[in-house]
């Protein structure tokens, strides 16, 4: 219900990226109070308060804001096949998280999260870096931010290839 309120105050990838964080460092939380449970006894309350975390930053952002981005990144035409697209890949990862969850977890043991913790990096730095702002953008000024950045990429490495053959 919060999300409804903060998605439009704060804008998609800020939350995207909030969400992320917040999981990751869930994520890593959990592998520190797994790993030093035998040690100390109150980390499974570290545990548990980490993993009530990791739920309500997934509901912040990475649960939802991708719908958002999904709808507005693409225009009329290719959409419907893209929220498809995008759900079956949505439900077809948490089919294989769920189906495969107990075997990673007796192969990995304390640090089954470690895997989520990098994944979620990786996923962080992928939205930071690609994922563009959606919040109050229609769909032609969207695709010229992807533009410019294809068009900057193709210029820095046409400058790369011009300084490599000023060297030879």
């Amino acid at each position: 219900f919060l999300q409804v309120f903060l998605v439009e105050k704060t804008g998609r990838r800020s939350l995207f990226l909030a969400g992320l964080m917040g999981m990751l460092i869930s994520a890593v939380a959990m592998t520190v109070g797994l790993v030093l449970l035998s040690e100390f006894a109150w980390m499974s309350y570290v545990s548990m308060v980490a993993i009530f975390l990791f739920v309500i930053f997934f509901e912040v952002g990475p649960g939802p804001i991708p719908w958002f981005i999904v709808a507005e990144l693409f225009s009329q035409g290719p959409r419907p096949a893209a929220i498809a697209v995008a759900g079956f890949c949505n439900w077809t990862c948490n089919f294989i998280v769920g189906m495969c969850f107990q075997y990673i977890a007796d192969l990995c043991g304390p640090y089954v999260f470690a895997i989520f913790a990098a994944l979620l990096l990786v996923f962080f730095l992928f939205a930071y870096f690609k994922v563009p702002e959606t919040k109050g953008k229609s769909f032609e000024e969207i695709a010229a931010v992807f533009r410019r950045k294809k068009l900057l990429a193709k210029a820095m490495t046409e400058l790369e290839d011009l300084r490599g053959s000023e060297e030879a």
